[in-house]
């Protein structure tokens, strides 16, 4: 390394400061926008760079990582010893078998692909196990290598145009399914193949709905990439609304859940960047968008509907570091009407991070419990509840310690 080559906090023994330092300018993050997020002055945050300041407790540490999107505590603290992966999970059983099936192309093959009807039917059944199964991943990890590959080809052997984007929407639809599977595991260029896969085969497929969901996950890529990608992941979900638009007077109820979903994401995004105006704007026009939506209606892949406004107005509050709000939104939202298991994990992790903002830990960790029973496999690859975890399982009272010790043994995270 030449002198004044910048140091590298994954080789080098370096202080924290520093570590924290070199991070945040590779996520493109001011000290003012990191101080902000983890709620400290600036002043505060330059003394621990510099070295001016003894690195912080665990719960600050722990806020570091989050708002730094570091995948393991080690890289953060410089201790191997403190290696836990954070925002991604350990891995899969199934995702080298799905990974294999995406990354083949096999084009000397002459078997024939199932029929469309049949495809469309494994389809169902798949998105079906993916909200209802509590281990939703190897639910649907089973299922997704033969799809992926008779979907391919299905495309190959189209003898119309019309057949060809048919199978196109099929296709998209499956790498839209992936995408579910393949976050927050150890893999970021398998996703991002997916992502761009999926989108491209929407575009071919001409199908309005196809192109809202794959436009949804692919901002979504972007955003989950870090501060730096957040304008990619709005220009993403722009463009999409501005397609869907001339379409919403007459458009299926399908359709407009995800341009509401659309809507949302904008708010999320904006709520990441600490906007607080605009992000909740975009909640009430995605709220708009759900009125107009059958009461009992539910998107089958982003779970938009109107029950599910309130879980993102949980979001909102959450990402905005607005402990008290969050709070309050957590009562007014029901838990209980989100149908879709791993939605309603998320929707109880959401709620425990307002409650941990709010410095109630006690509910938070049952709000976390809550979680682990909707969706083990939820909480298993959450950073979020992890991180949490970490946090209460150094608590100074007892029953909370052994309460948060408990449920980490649970989830993998702490040995039995």
């Amino acid at each position: 390394m030449t002198p004044d080559a910048t140091p590298d906090p994954y080789a080098d023994p370096l202080r924290f400061g520093q570590r924290v330092q070199i991070i945040r300018e590779r996520r493109g993050m001011t000290q003012t926008q990191l101080a902000d997020l983890i709620g400290i002055s600036p002043h505060t945050l330059r003394k621990i760079e510099n070295g001016q300041q003894q690195p912080p407790r665990l719960d600050m540490v722990l806020r570091i990582a989050e708002a730094l999107r570091v995948g393991d505590l080690a890289d953060l603290t410089g201790h191997p010893e403190a290696h836990v992966d954070l925002f991604v999970g350990p891995g899969h059983p199934r995702l080298a078998a799905v990974k294999a099936a995406i990354d083949g192309f096999p084009l000397t093959t002459s078997a024939e692909p199932p029929p469309v009807t049949h495809l469309e039917a494994r389809l169902h059944s798949a998105w079906k196990a993916r909200h209802g199964a509590k281990n939703h991943r190897d639910a649907i990890g089973k299922l997704l290598p033969g799809l992926i590959r008779d979907t391919q080809a299905l495309v190959r052997h189209a003898d119309s145009s019309a057949e060809r984007r048919a199978a196109q929407a099929l296709l998209a639809q499956t790498y839209s399914l992936s995408q579910f599977f393949i976050a927050y595991q150890p893999d970021a260029s398998l996703l991002w193949r997916v992502a761009e896969r999926g989108m491209i085969a929407a575009q071919e497929s001409d199908d309005p709905h196809t192109i809202g969901v794959a436009a949804w996950l692919l901002a979504q890529a972007h955003r989950d990439s870090g501060p730096r990608h957040f304008d990619a992941a709005d220009a993403v979900n722009e463009e999409a609304v501005r397609y869907l638009e001339p379409l919403l007077p007459d458009a299926s109820d399908d359709v407009l859940a995800i341009s509401g979903a659309l809507q949302f994401e904008l708010g999320y995004t904006a709520a990441r960047r600490r906007e607080t105006g605009t992000a909740w704007r975009y909640w009430d026009q995605a709220r708009a968008v759900a009125r107009r939506l059958p009461v009992d209606y539910y998107h089958p892949v982003t779970s938009f509907s109107q029950a599910i406004m309130g879980a993102h107005a949980v979001t909102v509050a959450v990402e905005l570091h607005q402990g008290g709000e969050s709070v309050r939104q957590a009562a007014r939202a029901d838990g209980s009407v989100i149908r879709s298991r791993p939605r309603r994990a998320r929707h109880r992790i959401e709620e425990a991070r307002g409650y941990q903002l709010d410095g109630q830990p006690d509910t938070a960790l049952a709000s976390l419990e809550k979680a682990f029973e909707a969706a083990p496999e939820t909480i298993r690859y959450n950073g979020y509840a992890k991180a949490i975890l970490l946090e209460e399982v150094e608590s100074t009272r007892a029953p909370r310690r052994r309460r948060a010790a408990d449920l980490a043994t649970r989830i993998g995270i702490l040995a039995a």
